[in-house]
């Protein structure tokens, strides 16, 4: 099986760069609004028309959030390849939680497994924290935490590699469930560093410091 070791890293380097700009646009453009309201003529409103006024802003308000969630779930429903950069810039200024994980500047290896599947769900990327079980996000979470991130993306090619099904092949041309397959130290030597196929080494040291971080942390997840 031959499963290339593609992850969220590259959409999330190229959002977060979309949306610095787009946030300089629009802070820029707020700067000039505040400016010009400031030089307005002082107007008096009586007390019913602001009662008028709060009502009718408060209807407002609610039809536009409802048209911005539509919006928002238009452009979730579509794959990342079949976005427009207008839609990638909508997502950013409205999808505050997706702007709060971009505006870190973090790598996908540096992103906790809730953040790295937000992102993922929210950029119409295939969703490989889906494949995790609660025990394996905790202990993804546990290497970015500890600030290795070759164990972490590591996991992360495990769990790409639960993407293609049930099953993989393993060492010396066996097949295994890589879904149903727990990770452990000698799990990942004897099956999952086999399904991956890089000539670069890449992948195998992302392995090899799984595997490590696996013995300095006995656990069967």
């Amino acid at each position: 099986m031959d499963v290339s070791p593609v992850t969220a890293s590259s959409y999330a380097a190229r959002i977060a760069v979309d949306g610095g700009n787009f946030y300089r646009s629009a802070i820029n453009a707020g700067t000039s609004a505040t400016s010009t309201a400031a030089t307005a003529d002082t107007v008096s409103i009586s007390a019913a028309a602001w009662a008028a006024f709060g009502a009718s802003s408060g209807n407002a308000a609610s039809s536009a959030n409802s048209a911005v969630d539509a919006r928002l779930a238009e452009i979730k429903s579509k794959g990342a390849v079949n976005r427009s950069s207008e839609d990638t810039e909508y997502l950013l200024t409205h999808d505050k939680k997706l702007a709060e994980i971009v505006a870190q500047g973090k790598s996908s290896d540096q992103l906790t497994s809730s953040e790295l599947d937000y992102m993922q769900k929210a950029g119409g990327f295939v969703n490989t924290m889906a494949y995790f079980n609660p025990a394996e996000k905790a202990l993804y979470d546990k290497a970015v935490a500890n600030g290795n991130t070759q164990a972490a993306s590591g996991l992360a090619l495990i769990a790409l590699t639960r993407t293609g099904g049930h099953m993989a092949g393993g060492a010396n041309g066996a097949t295994y469930d890589p879904i149903n397959t727990p990770i452990t130290a000698a799990n990942v030597e004897k099956y999952f560093r086999h399904s991956i196929v890089d000539p670069t080494g890449d992948a195998a040291a992302k392995f090899q410091a799984l595997i490590q971080f696996l013995r300095d942390n006995p656990t069967t997840v």
